[in-house]
């Protein structure tokens, strides 16, 4: 009995250490602005959540939500501070920093001021894709570092 339970749990570690894997190469992607690979990563099921109650189906409605963020940022960083994973979700927070030279950011002209903000993902992994994502991040402090007043 304890055999089998040691494969078990061998065999769980092996599949939270491939969500890993699969989600620091999709953020690896994002970061690459690499937008057509996404949907290797995604199931075709996939729904990001950029608020609690605002979902995007599929990958096209990831790209279209987040690419316009991304594009006001040319040249932006996203590194990974910590990753946590169980069962079939993985947590993983980042710092994201960059210069708004780009296009606007919520209908803020480029500012040419630097940005540095914590975001929080929690993704969800199903048949070895990621079928939920969930972010989290502060827009107030954005607006502030912008000079704007939220």
């Amino acid at each position: 009995m304890e055999k089998n339970t040691h494969f078990k749990e061998r065999g769980r570690e092996r599949a939270v250490q491939a969500n890993k894997e699969l989600v620091r190469r999709f953020y690896e992607t994002i970061e690459q602005k690499n937008y057509g690979a996404l949907k290797d990563f995604c199931h075709e099921d996939f729904v990001f959540y950029p608020q609690v109650d605002t979902p995007f189906p599929g990958v096209d409605g990831l790209v279209q939500s987040e690419k316009k963020n991304f594009d006001a940022f040319p040249g932006f960083k996203m590194s990974s501070k910590a990753m946590l994973a169980e069962g079939n979700q993985v947590a993983v927070c980042f710092i994201f920093e960059g210069n708004h030279t780009g296009i606007p950011f919520r209908g803020i002209p480029a500012t040419g001021k630097d940005v540095r903000f914590s975001l929080m993902m929690l993704l969800r992994i199903e048949d070895g894709k990621i079928i939920e994502k969930r972010s989290h991040v502060d827009i107030n402090d954005i607006l502030r570092q912008l000079g704007v007043d939220s």
